[in-house]
């Protein structure tokens, strides 16, 4: 974990518009920038720092200038509420992050404690924000809408197979598990089985024969990519073919590396793809103009920053409750992904799932497409 200043080009150019030194507004990134999980920290790096650089080039955010602090979660609970306490000490008002809903939920309870707030781009578990703390926002959906996206399309595409339902006993995975098993139940699909594997498993060659006897034809996972591509991978090698769905926790082309050819028809669930935006295709110019593919989450981390800036504009004030108590009023935010408008609890009012696949792209590689 270390402080991150913006890049010595970005923080001469503001000088000389300015002429001088501006006040500065601190803003932790925590996420798992190391780990098995480093892929979705990068996501959310880049997008805070590409959203910082356009705001400070333009000035900042009534007239004060956005400084970064980094923090490194590595997706263990633990660690979080290090970073969290590290924050609070290095005096950093905002924060985006944490990407596991296992991580944001315990250190939102450091900020709430401290006057910090906290904006998620991609913690979807809906107890980070059913808590009645003042400090949580996300600029991702919810997995009971994410679950009820996934169940209704099992229920309506693949009520005559045999399902299974299998996560990684975390917040994020059993609780997506549980939604999407809760809304296909009520669809009147039953599932033939229903396990939990440990995070760092590597070896699934007991979970899959135990598929295979059971006739198993799909299968949900609740997790995230590196768990699915191993179980997918070893799948295939053993033979054994099924339909598979998953979250928005495979939403990286890791997966596909991970998983081989063999991921190839997996169904998956996310919001609408943000790069097909027009609000956002500056910003994606930008990003793939520096050799990063804004995938997944990463404009959702962008849009968190572009939250907190017009929450400050808006409350014309640094102080977060101040910014939080304007957010919560409702009032629509221009962000990339689109207008957001948050509810009292903090999540959007407008959070919408749709279904992917992964396939081939043109040049070949497989990757995931919103369907039709």
């Amino acid at each position: 974990m270390r402080k991150y200043l913006l890049s010595s080009a970005a923080m001469i150019a503001s000088v000389l518009l300015t002429g001088s030194a501006l006040a500065e507004i601190k803003l932790g990134v925590a996420g798992p920038l190391t780990g098995p999980n480093a892929a979705f920290g990068a996501q959310l790096q880049k997008g805070a720092e590409q959203a910082v650089a356009d705001i400070n080039a333009a000035g900042g955010i009534n007239g004060e200038q956005i400084v970064l602090t980094l923090g490194d979660d590595v997706s263990d609970p633990k660690q979080g509420v290090s970073v969290a306490n590290k924050f609070v000490g290095d005096g950093v008002t905002f924060v985006v992050g944490n990407f596991n809903s296992s991580v944001s939920i315990p250190s939102s309870e450091v900020f709430a404690e401290n006057g910090i707030l906290q904006v998620t781009p991609a913690s979807t578990n809906p107890t980070f924000t059913e808590r009645s703390l003042w400090n949580t926002f996300r600029t991702c959906g919810r997995d009971d809408q994410q679950g009820a996206v996934a169940g209704g399309y099992i229920a309506s595409n693949l009520k005559d197979k045999k399902v299974a339902v299998i996560h990684d006993k975390t917040t994020y995975g059993q609780g997506l598990a549980d939604e999407t098993k809760k809304a296909m139940n009520a669809a009147g699909v039953t599932e033939v089985m229903y396990e939990g594997v440990n995070v760092g498993d590597k070896d699934f060659s007991s979970l899959i024969s135990k598929m295979k006897a059971a006739g198993v034809e799909v299968v949900y996972w609740g997790g995230l990519h590196t768990e699915g591509g191993l179980i997918i991978r070893q799948s295939a090698d053993a033979g054994f073919k099924p339909v598979v769905m998953s979250g928005d926790g495979i939403t990286s082309d890791e997966f596909a590396s991970i998983g081989g050819p063999a991921v190839e028809g997996t169904l998956m669930t996310f919001g609408p793809d943000p790069r097909k935006n027009p609000a956002s295709a500056d910003a994606v110019a930008k990003f793939r103009a520096a050799g990063f593919e804004p995938e997944a989450y990463t404009l959702y981390s962008y849009a968190a920053v572009q939250v907190i800036a017009e929450g400050i504009k808006r409350a014309g004030s640094t102080d977060a409750q101040a910014v939080a108590a304007k957010l919560h009023e409702g009032e629509p935010i221009t962000t990339v992904i689109g207008s957001l408008a948050y509810d009292a609890k903090g999540d959007r009012k407008d959070a919408d799932y749709t279904m992917y696949v992964w396939k081939p792209n043109a040049d070949g590689k497989i990757t995931y497409a919103q369907m039709d």
